[in-house]
């Protein structure tokens, strides 16, 4: 293709295309991107993009968004693009490369389609690209040179692992990398900066390529180290940042200059280098071994994150908060997205603890006596998170709300570097932190206090045990803070109150400790929930939910104020801080449980809450967070929720009839949206709380819902989406247990697909985790069961024999064999006698509750039937 040629026509109405797109003005934008996507039916159309590209007759803004857009269709679809047009695609670049282009938008546009065939087409798939970059780097023309390393700095961001393998037995890594270092010198600082910056991206991978050249590496950043231009300097620390935490071992000898280095660059008059090197601190307290070598220098580093910690005039300008704006409605694009988190309800704490579960603390305690097997809730898997998520990456999570932008600021970044280095030491940084502080504390200048109220709670958590002795003059100064005339005070102050949260809890065990300290930061934090300002109402609302988690039933004598201040609140907040809101009030159901269920509370709690309820349209997101908040609260009053249950219940069936219909649309049509999943997955979590919650009060709701519940659930367990199945699951064996009447006539329907989620090739812990517990309700309690015993047992008993396979799936596997004992132990008996073993074995770890015990009646059962089962098993105790 490389003779091709566009129609004029063709081009000149794409030309004019794009620069309508460009130019917004008087034109309808709608139709301009309408007529730009009806272009992907014209096989060439791609060709005709790099022709405009690199068309130097061209104006050079029409070039680059014929360039961008270009990079735009290949990320999208490039693997249905024809091969002929491809290959000249890659012709017209590597032609551009070999003839400099002046204008630098160009260039950037030119470099990122080629880094965009390299990365989704492979390096290897066009490596004569990748050796005439290379080679470009030895050019005498400046543009040249700066078009090669425009293209190169992008394909090593994005195809790093890549360049350091093997293509036809010769690694290209292995001379990139002395090229690159070599540039490190070079006079032009941009050359320089983007020279440090791709070698930078091979430190993390461990490139073996790089670890052969690691002493020219050093001296270079060495070298460049003092370099007059900040962006080189820039470069410098992040290459240090990112040594230290993949290879300390290679910096260990230059150790001392380096720390040297990164305290000058600390007082660096640019604050972005300052950034990298606060970001150079908080790693250096995650490297092990190196503890000590850092003590010498703490009353040189804690003085200059204290100092970048105080909010500067620009951030001020952005901030906003020194007013009373409670009244003004939020901006919903500042607003973020609230995904709805199913809560954590572990098998047992220990369990919990093993499996990271996300939750650890939380157990669901049932004191409705109507439900007689509360017990068999504990084994439902509702770890949500665990599939998908790693809970690990939110270190840092304490400062990632608005006090500090949702960006990674110089102060924020300085905040997180001494919460990372109080843990790592303590006892030696709090005695250096606390008379600066104290100077902080008592400044006439309110940013110099806010900065040490935010010191303080930084090192709330690490330095817990150093501070602890100073905490009550702290704490009566932070009582005395949450009163300032200042908002961003008071925010902080706030902040920095869920931070001790654990310390003023832990003073409730003698009546003096109660009265002096937990007692005022209760009610103090209850009246900045009420604060005119909402920047306070968010900080406060967080604050109390934080100490929710740690009082827990200590704050039972106090729930009156407690839902006087919150549900005044609710006429108070706008949007943003509602659903902050939300969850306080399901943090406190679930803290102190049925201790809600008395006649004050519900006067108090539920009012406001079902006017939200009946506010809300089936179709509106804000219904996540209610929903997820009145889980906790059925949950929490059991029976008591009676009163309230029926509209609630019925509406639930409905989303979620609403969300199959319109899921089985979507299928049907392709100009039919598919609806939000998570009305679905929030609607069965509900509907699961309100059946936990009332036990066999349910059972009229559930034979009058309309279509009926049951047979949506049939459906629902077909759903292709993980959580949708888990909660599917959950609700079934919730049902089980309060009204297995309505759920027997689906049973033969329903078993089958059970059974096929009980696989040790499972794709979800938790699907299948509520797949084995549902069916060991059903097992229970169903006359029918005989013909699923074996099918039952044969998935069953793999999870005890595989060694790999989670506690918690071996535990519930455990009490399902256990109640197919109870259910048929003849049909049982039939089963090879194998299993008893290492049921025993997974039995010994299991904590005492009914399940545990219903699991042994059923092997006692088998053993009545069929002794030499454990004819050959050796008992330990």
């Amino acid at each position: 293709m490389g003779h091709w040629q566009p129609q004029p026509q063709g081009l000149r109405e794409l030309t004019i295309l794009l620069r309508d797109a460009m130019s917004p003005e008087g034109h309808d934008q709608t139709l301009v991107q309408q007529k730009l996507a009806s272009f992907h039916q014209i096989p060439d159309y791609n060709s005709y993009l790099v022709y405009l590209l690199v068309m130097k007759e061209q104006d050079p803004y029409t070039r680059a968004i014929a360039g961008l857009t270009l990079k735009n269709n290949l990320r999208s679809h490039f693997n249905s693009m024809p091969l002929s047009v491809l290959e000249h695609v890659k012709e017209s670049c590597i032609h551009s490369l070999q003839t400099p282009e002046p204008d630098a938008n160009v260039r950037k546009a030119i470099g990122s389609v080629i880094t965009t065939i390299v990365t989704h087409g492979q390096v290897h798939h066009w490596p004569q690209v990748l050796a005439l970059l290379v080679q470009q780097l030895d050019s005498h023309h400046t543009i040249t040179v700066q078009m090669a390393w425009d293209c190169l700095s992008k394909i090593c961001e994005d195809a790093a692992r890549e360049l350091d393998q093997d293509m036809d037995g010769v690694r290209p890594l292995r001379t990139m990398i002395p090229k690159f270092i070599q540039f490190f010198y070079h006079p032009n600082s941009d050359l320089r900066a983007q020279a440090i910056s791709a070698t930078s991206q091979f430190v993390l991978l461990g490139s073996q390529s790089l670890m052969c050249e690691m002493e020219a590496y050093l001296a270079g950043l060495f070298a460049t180290a003092a370099d007059p231009h900040p962006k080189v300097r820039v470069e410098v620390c992040r290459s240090f940042v990112l040594l230290i935490d993949a290879r300390p071992d290679k910096m260990e000898p230059y150790l001392p200059s380096i720390i040297e280095y990164m305290i000058y660059s600390t007082k660096d008059s640019e604050d972005q280098v300052v950034l990298e090197a606060c970001d150079f601190w908080l790693q250096f307290a995650n490297v092990q071994g190196f503890g000590e070598r850092l003590l010498p220098y703490l009353p040189q580093i804690v003085p200059l994150l204290l100092s970048k910690m105080a909010y500067s005039e620009s951030d001020l300008i952005g901030l906003e908060g020194d007013e009373e704006d409670c009244h003004l409605q939020d901006d919903e694009k500042d607003i973020k997205p609230k995904f709805y988190r199913h809560k954590t309800v572990p098998l047992s704490k220990k369990q919990a603890s093993k499996e990271g579960g996300g939750g650890g603390e939380h157990e669901r305690e049932e004191d409705n006596e109507d439900n007689e097997d509360e017990d068999d809730e504990d084994n439902k898997s509702e770890e949500r998170e665990d599939d998908d998520f790693d809970d690990d990456d939110d270190e840092d999570d304490d400062f990632d709300d608005d006090e500090f932008y949702s960006e990674w600021t110089l102060r924020k970044c300085s905040a997180a570097a001494l919460d990372r280095l109080s843990t790592a030491y303590p006892e030696d940084l709090v005695k250096v932190l606390l008379p600066l502080v104290h100077q902080n504390l008592f400044s006439t200048d309110w940013k110099e206090r806010e900065a040490g109220i935010l010191a303080l709670g930084a090192v709330a958590e690490g330095g817990m045990e150093s501070i602890a002795s100073h905490l009550p003059g702290l704490i009566s100064f932070l009582l005395q803070s949450l009163n300032d005339t200042k908002p961003l005070v008071r925010s902080i102050t706030c902040w920095a109150m869920g931070r001790f949260s654990s310390w003023y809890v832990e003073q409730c065990q003698t009546p003096e400790g109660r009265r002096t300290f937990f007692e005022p930061v209760l009610y103090n934090l209850l009246q900045r929930l009420l604060d005119k300002n909402k920047r306070v109402q968010e900080a406060a609302c967080s604050a109390f939910a934080t100490m929710e988690e740690e009082a827990t039933v200590e704050l039972i004598p106090y729930l009156e104020p407690i839902l006087i201040h919150l549900t005044t609140a609710f006429c108070l907040y706008q949007h943003k801080n509602l659903l902050i809101l939300y969850d306080a009030l399901g943090t406190l159901a679930e803290s102190v449980g049925n201790a809600l269920n008395q006649p004050q509370c519900l006067s108090l709690m539920m009012p406001p809450l079902i006017a939200k309820w009946n506010g809300l349209s089936d179709q509106s997101t804000n219904l996540f967070p209610l929903l997820e908040c009145l889980s906790s609260i059925t949950t929490a009053l059991g029976v008591g929720f009676a009163p309230f249950a029926e509209p609630v219940f019925s509406r639930c069936v409905k989303l979620v009839a609403s969300y199959l219909h319109e899921t089985f649309l979507a299928t049907q049509a392709h100009n039919y949206d598919p609806p939000d999943v998570e009305f679905m997955i929030v609607a069965l979590d509900l509907l699961s709380g309100v059946t936990q919650g009332l036990g066999k009060l349910v059972d009229p709701l559930v034979a009058a819902s309309d279509p009926p519940l049951v047979s949506l659930l049939a459906v629902c367990i077909h759903d292709p989406v993980t959580e949708v199945l888990q909660s599917t699951y959950a609700l079934i064996g919730d049902l089980a247990i309060a009204c297995f009447d309505r759920l027997k006539e689906s049973l033969p329907s329903l078993m089958p697909e059970i059974i096929s989620k009980l696989s040790t090739d499972y794709e979800s812990v938790s699907v299948c985790n509520n797949a084995i517990w549902a069916a060991g309700e059903i097992v229970m309690r169903w006359d029918g069961i005989e013909p699923y015993i074996e099918p039952l047992f044969q998935r069953l008993v793999l999870f005890l024999m595989e060694p790999k396979i989670p506690e918690s799936l071996k535990e519930n596997a455990t009490i399902t064999i256990g109640r197919l004992g109870l259910a048929s132990p003849s049909l049982l008996s039939h089963q090879p006698t194998y299993f008893i073993r290492p049921w025993l074995d997974v039995s010994l770890g299991m904590r005492e509750n009914d399940e545990k015990d219903t699991a042994f009646c059923g092997l006692c059962e088998l053993i009545k039937v069929s002794p030499y089962h454990v004819i050959d098993v050796s008992f330990k105790f």
